[in-house]
């Protein structure tokens, strides 16, 4: 059987953190920026760490063996 593959997807939109958390970029700065406040784009900046939930979505996307 051969081998199984992380998600090409997620591997470019997760970052695993030291502690194991999953980080990500915080949605909504790409465009269309004129409208929003100063204060709102300031705080789409950086990454943030996933909930609970969508964390454990996502970290079965990253690991190479779900099943272990």
């Amino acid at each position: 059987m051969p081998k199984m593959k992380s998600h090409s997807g997620a591997k470019k939109r997760f970052k695993v953190t030291g502690s194991g958390k999953i980080a990500h970029n915080r949605a909504g700065k790409r465009h269309l920026n004129e409208h929003k406040s100063s204060r709102r784009t300031r705080r789409l900046t950086g990454q943030s760490v996933l909930p609970k939930g969508a964390a454990k979505k996502a970290s079965k996307l990253l690991v190479k063996h779900p099943g272990r």
